[in-house]
Order: C-alpha cells, then sequence, then structure tokens
C-alpha cells in the first residue's frame, strides 16, 4: 500500500451522552507515523479511538480514510484496521495459537491464509514460540504482545493502541515500545497512554486532549520551545521542596537525600533566588498543560 496515500481524518467530532460532552468539536489530520495521545482520566481519549475504529458513533462530524467516511466503507475500512484494546485479554483457558486463530476468523481473513499469517504477527512481537502455550500462563507482558499480535493479523494500515504498556515493569515497556517503533512503517499508528516516555522517543507528533477538547497536536520540539519560558531550574534543600509544591508544579525532583534539583513550572515566572530557565521535557508539558488545576 502506497503510505503517501494514507490519511485518516478525524472532522468536527463530537461525542455526548445525554447532557454530557465527552468530546468536543475534535479535529486531526493523521499521516503514516506514529501519534501519542496524552490526556488526563476522563479527557475523552478511549471514546476518541473507539470513534476512530467504528465501536461508537460520533455524535456529529466524521471520521474520514482517504477521502471517504468508514460509516460507507465498512468491511473495507475494517480490513486496513488494527485495534489493541486497554482491557486484558478474555480467553484465559486458550493458547496463545487458538487466540490468534480465534482472532483472525473475527477479521474475516481466509481460513487458508490464518496459518501463515499468525505464524508472521506473532514473529513481529517474538510470541511464535510462545503460541502453545495457554494464555493464563502469560506474563503481563507477553499478554500485550499478543495482544499486539493480534491487532497485527491483517498487516494493517492504521493501527490503534489503547494503554499498550498499561501495567507493565518499565523493561517490557521499553519492549513494547521498541517492537511499536520497529513495526510502524507505512502504518498510521495512534498510541493513548499515561506514560510520557513510551511516545516520547517515537511519535511524530504528540496529541494533547483535555475535558473533551483538543488542547494542542505538534512535534515534541514544537510543544516543549511553546514553553521554554514556563520551566526553571531550582538546586535547594530537601527541606524546602515541599514548601515549592504549594508554588509551583515541580517535576524531575533529583536528590543525593540533603540538596535535590528540580524542576519549576510556572506560566508567570518564579522569584526563587539562584532558579535558571531549563530545557522543558515532554514530562514538563504534560504538566503544564494537564497539571495547573490543583487537587
Amino acid at each position: 500500500m502506497d503510505s503517501e496515500k494514507l490519511q485518516l481524518e478525524i472532522r468536527s467530532v463530537t461525542k455526548k451522552y445525554s447532557a454530557k460532552t465527552v468530546l468536543d468539536r475534535v479535529s486531526l489530520k493523521l499521516e503514516p507515523g506514529i501519534y501519542g495521545l496524552l490526556g488526563p482520566n476522563g479527557a475523552g481519549k478511549s471514546t476518541l479511538m473507539n470513534i476512530i475504529v467504528g465501536v461508537l458513533p460520533p455524535s456529529a462530524g466524521q471520521v474520514v480514510y482517504n477521502g471517504q467516511e468508514i460509516g460507507t466503507l465498512g468491511r473495507k475500512y475494517r480490513s486496513i484496521l488494527g485495534y489493541m484494546p486497554q482491557q486484558q485479554l478474555v480467553c484465559p483457558n486458550m493458547s496463545g495459537a487458538e487466540f490468534l486463530s480465534y482472532m483472525a476468523a473475527l477479521k474475516d481473513i481466509p481460513k487458508k491464509d490464518r496459518k501463515n499469517l499468525i505464524m508472521w504477527a506473532a514473529s513481529q512481537v517474538n510470541m511464535q514460540d510462545e503460541l502453545g502455550k495457554k494464555l493464563n500462563a502469560y506474563s503481563g507482558g507477553m499478554k500485550q504482545r499478543i495482544l499486539l499480535a493480534s491487532a497485527l493479523l491483517n498487516n494493517p494500515a492504521v493501527l490503534i493502541l489503547d494503554e499498550p504498556t498499561a501495567g507493565l515493569d518499565p523493561k517490557e515497556r521499553i519492549r513494547i515500545r521498541n517492537l511499536i517503533s520497529k513495526i510502524s512503517e507505512n502504518k498510521i499508528v495512534l498510541i493513548a497512554t499515561h506514560v510520557v516516555s513510551d511516545i516520547e522517543l517515537i511519535s511524530r507528533k504528540v496529541i494533547l486532549l483535555k475535558a473533551g477538547k483538543l488542547v494542542k497536536a505538534d512535534t515534541i520540539a514544537n510543544l516543549t520551545s511553546e514553553i521554554r519560558n514556563s520551566v526553571y531550574e531550582l538546586v535547594c534543600d530537601m527541606d524546602d521542596v515541599e514548601k515549592l509544591e504549594k508554588k509551583y508544579l515541580v517535576s524531575n525532583i533529583t536528590s543525593d537525600g540533603e540538596i535535590a534539583r528540580v524542576h519549576l513550572i510556572s506560566e508567570h515566572g518564579v522569584d526563587e533566588k539562584g532558579a535558571s530557565e531549563a530545557v522543558p521535557s515532554l514530562e514538563d508539558v504534560y504538566l503544564y498543560h494537564f497539571g495547573m488545576e490543583r487537587d
């Protein structure tokens, strides 16, 4: 498939439940590459993804793939779509091979092609030697990898991943992140996550969603540049950190037990002696946009 022709547009998508607006006129244009979708709980991330994959209809607006509304494409759209939901596996007594065979049937993959595609998808996530085991014997990371394999069975042009590293230890998170980066060529990949490091190194763009509204959608370089005058570094006594947390958003605390080096985030500047402007990270961007409201 020609990656230059791949385009997924979300056009003023709104989703309402009675009087509650979960998504409010969200518009995005996605082309081949990895996109990170960040936002706090309740931001509307999962709702947006469910609309993109056609599980939920929007209350208003459209999702358009290569110029055609996905509702009119039907099976043709589903054939180019891969979806990895956040939920864990619900068939614990199946083997990995049985699970992938079941998922291949749901995807309408011809029976004659299933065995080869199952082995191909399993090899993409390094699970080809684990297919005989029952799912309930898999580790958390193996379960996530077999779910990713199921999303890859049809070699999708559009890959939607909802919290692909949820509950994993750092080693498994890195493994999954590297796998996603490896398989992303010539695909539109959208990853919803709470783990900023999962997307910081691999994303073409980051989408920030808050309370159903699109806050920003831009490159990490642009997002960090925009808050350059709002992030400061300060070296202080550890005893002073609690006081600083009452005045500013504080991130990246490093300490030797007595002295701390902290990032202070404030759009109005800081008045702490010795504070200097710091180079912002994506984590600082997240806190700047989503952490200003005090609990």
